[in-house]
């Protein structure tokens, strides 16, 4: 049972971390040019999603490695 818990602390951490991450490195990206003009709050909209999508790839992706390998001695 404290490893369900563990495994929840982690997950969530490490989305928090990847979505941090993203958004920082989203901010070097001119993506103001795609949007017409006077459509800010569609534009900071676009930011949260494309933020929060491309986070969650990342930590998913990170948090299935680091599953799949804590399985790898299961395969002897």
């Amino acid at each position: 049972m404290e490893t369900f818990g563990q495994e929840a602390l982690i997950s969530l951490l490490s989305h928090v971390f990847f979505i941090t991450v993203t958004w920082w490195t989203l901010q070097a990206v001119r993506l103001e040019v795609i949007f017409k003009r006077n459509r800010i709050i569609q534009a900071r909209v676009f930011y949260i999603l494309l933020t929060v999508a491309i986070g969650s790839l990342v930590s998913n992706f990170f948090l299935d490695y680091l599953r799949w390998s804590r399985q790898l001695p299961f395969l002897l």
